[in-house]
């Protein structure tokens, strides 16, 4: 099962921007998610269609299933 921490921004046209980190180092440590979502607002190092990161808006982590299957 692969996980995905994904990290919620609000941008500056106040639409939904996320960043997303494969493999995340679980149990997350919550305040260094913040601190690093705030220093990634703070450096203004990330661009979204609809401008900067401005506010956080949450963060995730996403489990994804895949099953294949060989069709014959």
């Amino acid at each position: 099962m692969a996980k995905t921490l994904e990290l919620q921004f609000t941008t500056q046209l106040g639409k939904s921007a996320n960043v997303s980190i494969d493999d995340p180092i679980e149990p997350l440590d919550t305040a260094k998610v913040k601190l690093a979502m705030d220093s990634l607002i703070a450096e203004n190092v990330i661009q979204s269609s609809s401008g900067a990161l401005v506010a956080n808006k949450g963060a995730r982590v996403v489990e994804r299933n895949v099953t294949e299957y060989e069709i014959l």
